[in-house]
């Protein structure tokens, strides 16, 4: 087994790709949310935008990963019972990696699915019924998987991609919310003031409109993360082999196609390596790499 080391493949410079998508209506949200952050002060534009996009560099720190991106993924910290299963799998992929077992987060995701994703620098998120229903071999083969996304730096775009999501999101919830507000207004005054129930329409529309651009520019970034990530995990299944954990990964596989139809290891949040190629093109790559590939030179 070899140390594994950091670095950016091709599946971490392709991964851009979501991030530019975003940058655009991104630039649009910002400007909205500088507005009236103008009217009160001197900070332009221009440093307003580099200063929120810097401010995204806390989601690389363990810490924030560990309380506000796991929560923003609608994972959890892992009970007595769970983090005791997960770390005898963990201590296992950490040691033949030469790395700290404190180096990396460990959370959990309740789910009925045998789901598992990487995200930030170092947080490793596994479903609860992986936990339960996978053997300790099984969950190393599932983490060496992970930590190889992180290992490639396959997460630092997608991270990106997440934090200039959180302001079109919130703008889109927003804008939808008040088209509501503005629909209602117009029916309950439209049998007196015909004028203002035009008005309320039109207005409505108008930030169904906008709303829907800012909903579309996600949704062409979720595409490109299902276009890209297929590569991605490819990738991080052959570190994986090279870790030595090829057969414990090739079996959780197995166990996932039998358990699910459509034999992914998918995550739950949209831009969390939206598509995994199904378990049985895996499968039939990890077995051709482990009768080609020696982990041990």
């Amino acid at each position: 087994m070899s140390t594994a080391k950091r670095e950016v493949d091709s599946a971490a410079i392709s991964a851009l790709a979501p991030v530019a998508a975003l940058i655009p209506i991104w630039l649009i949200a910002i400007a909205i949310f500088w507005l009236p952050f103008w009217q009160f002060t001197d900070v332009s534009y221009p440093l307003f935008s580099f200063a929120s996009l810097a401010l995204g560099i806390v989601l690389f720190s363990k810490s924030v990963q560990r309380v506000f991106l796991a929560r923003l993924l609608n994972a959890r910290k892992p009970t007595p019972r769970e983090a005791a299963i997960l770390h005898k799998s963990w201590r296992k992929v950490a040691q033949a990696n030469h790395a700290s077992t404190e180096s990396f987060v460990l959370a959990v995701v309740d789910s009925n699915d045998i789901n598992a994703f990487a995200s930030g620098g170092h947080l490793l998120v596994v479903s609860s019924y992986a936990i339960n229903e996978l053997g300790e071999q099984e969950l190393a083969g599932v983490l060496a998987h992970e930590l190889s996304h992180h290992l490639g730096s396959h997460t630092i775009a997608l991270t990106i991609a997440q934090w200039l999501s959180l302001p079109i999101l919130l703008l889109a919830r927003v804008g939808f919310v008040l088209q509501r507000i503005a629909e209602a207004i117009s029916h309950a005054f439209s049998s007196r003031f015909a004028g203002l129930k035009f008005f309320g329409l039109l207005i409505s529309a108008a930030l169904t409109v906008v709303s829907s651009l800012f909903v579309a520019a996600l949704v062409v970034a979720q595409a490109l993360s299902s276009a890209v990530g297929h590569a991605s995990e490819f990738q991080a299944d052959h570190r994986a082999v090279r870790m030595g954990f090829g057969n414990e990964l090739l079996t959780a596989l197995k166990r996932v196609s039998d358990d699910s139809e459509t034999g992914d290891l998918q995550a739950t949040n949209s831009l969390i390596v939206a598509s995994h190629p199904p378990a049985r093109e895996r499968i039939a790559q990890l077995q051709i790499l482990l009768r080609t590939e020696d982990p041990f030179r």
